[in-house]
């Protein structure tokens, strides 16, 4: 798996008209699934007239997690040219939806298609688009009389700790680049009695 991914890192919009119609395209950073029906709603809210809000999204910095909309446009003329705009532009963790206003006017499934693409194509152009490293999270737990080891290795190593809870049993959370993370955590596994686990990949 690559070590970087591109994503954006704050919305932005874009637009596209065609013979009357015209297609809103507003772009997020999303991580998360459950927040999609929140964005949906608050555009139906914004644009209670439109006639459809179709959609598209790519998640986790591997790409493979992905789904698309057309909601009531004709199967594949709205939801897919979304996403194949994400794809050709090689973003993740990214959310698309257009709304469309009816201009009166057919467009045809061909037309369709060039305007969900090109409407998404206007929204990337008007982000910032920006790389991002793929994260290992790690949970380590150990005994307090391993603290001196374990510390060794969280000062030498390109780790970042993200919690940390010192008792007689301890417990710090931390991530490390991808590229880094076999020789790091092997390392940390020559400490006896230590107990690693690996939470997700970020």
């Amino acid at each position: 798996m690559r070590d970087t991914y591109k994503t954006i890192d704050k919305p932005a919009e874009g637009l596209f008209k065609d013979k009357g119609s015209k297609f809103f395209a507003y772009a997020y950073p999303f991580t998360d699934e459950e927040d999609l029906k929140i964005r949906i709603a608050s555009l139906k809210d914004l644009h209670p007239k439109a006639r459809h809000h179709c959609w598209a999204y790519r998640l986790t910095p591997d790409r493979s997690v992905f789904r698309a909309n057309d909601d009531g446009e004709p199967s594949g003329s709205a939801g897919k040219p979304i996403l194949n705009t994400l794809l050709s532009n090689d973003v993740t963790n990214i959310l698309v939806v257009v709304v469309r206003y009816f201009g009166g006017t057919l467009l045809g499934v061909p037309g369709l298609i060039h305007a969900y693409k090109t409407a998404t194509q206007e929204a990337l152009n008007g982000a910032e688009v920006i790389e991002k490293q793929v994260m290992e999270k790690y949970a380590l737990r150990f005994d307090y009389l391993q603290m001196n080891e374990v510390m060794r290795v969280m000062k030498e190593e390109p780790v970042t700790v993200i919690k940390q809870e010192f008792d007689n049993q301890c417990l710090i959370e931390f991530t490390i680049r991808t590229s880094l993370s076999e020789s790091v955590t092997g390392r940390i596994e020559k400490i006896e009695g230590i107990d690693l686990e690996h939470i997700e990949t970020i």
